[in-house]
């Protein structure tokens, strides 16, 4: 093929080019583009950080750029690939590609985050059931003396699977930060008519929950009305329900706790 039928295609848009010299008929998946790195190499390429989360299944940072170990060759980042070195960073095969290894990954990811999305990161790598806490303690001695470590092994003792969303692990730093008694988390109830319903955080002694509300949530008529009838029937039950936001989170942590100290407070007051 000419370069001036090569041209010509992409400008029709019958192919896109993926890497220099590596061409795909339709828009390339995370596959096609590591797949597009090996012919472009000559090697089998070795994906680490942010890629390796999202082919682990516990990436919670919207990195589209793609990362991956040195090859070994010159290799130019740029805007969509990162290349990193990392000594002795385990790794394990992921389908049919080497990635670093889970635990390895998560405290990498996490070292690199602030509190909060670290926090996240750790929490959705044991939801993910690719490691386990033991396995992430070990990766933090691992990589003992590097940037951030020491705030990925404070937080690794908060670390819990049971959180459902990046924003439930916000949510519950706060929580930690604030002072406040450890909730459980995804507690059970069972209203008057039978029906099983899950809240994200719950003191159950002070009769409290607490649910985070998603902009995404909301957007969805049918979870719309789901989110009001299950507020009602715990109501019904003699819970009280705050419902919390992201600027609660993010931009009014300490009227966040207050909040719930305040109903956790009056609760211990009538059960005094």
């Amino acid at each position: 093929m000419s370069r001036k039928s090569l041209v010509a295609l992409l400008r029709a848009g019958v192919i896109e080019r993926v890497w220099h010299g590596v061409y795909a008929r339709q828009p390339p998946d995370l596959e096609m583009r590591l797949a597009g790195l090996d012919l472009m190499t000559g090697r089998r390429i070795v994906v680490c950080l942010h890629t390796a989360a999202e082919m682990y299944g516990f990436g919670t940072e919207n990195d589209a750029r793609i990362h991956i170990l040195d090859p070994g060759l010159r290799v130019r980042p740029n805007a969509r690939l990162m290349v990193h070195q990392r000594v002795g960073a385990p790794l394990r095969l992921v389908g049919p590609r080497l990635a670093s290894a889970p635990a390895w990954t998560a405290v990498e990811v996490a070292r690199l985050l602030r509190r909060p999305r670290a926090l996240a990161t750790l929490d959705a790598v044991l939801r993910s059931g690719t490691c386990t806490r033991s396995d992430l303690e070990g990766a933090i001695r691992a990589q003992k003396g590097r940037r951030g470590i020491v705030a990925v092994r404070e937080l690794v003792v908060h670390a819990d699977e049971r959180a459902e969303s990046a924003m439930e692990s916000e949510t519950r730093l706060v929580f930690i930060d604030g002072g406040l008694p450890k909730p459980e988390l995804q507690y059970e109830i069972i209203d008057r008519f039978g029906k099983l319903w899950r809240a994200d955080f719950a003191w159950p002694r002070a009769g409290l929950v607490a649910e985070y509300d998603s902009m995404d949530w909301h957007a969805n008529p049918q979870a719309w009305k789901r989110d009001r009838i299950k507020q009602s029937r715990l109501a019904d039950c003699g819970w009280t329900v705050l419902q919390i936001v992201s600027d609660d989170v993010r931009r009014h942590p300490i009227d966040l706790v207050a909040r719930v100290q305040r109903h956790l407070d009056a609760a211990a007051r009538l059960a005094g």
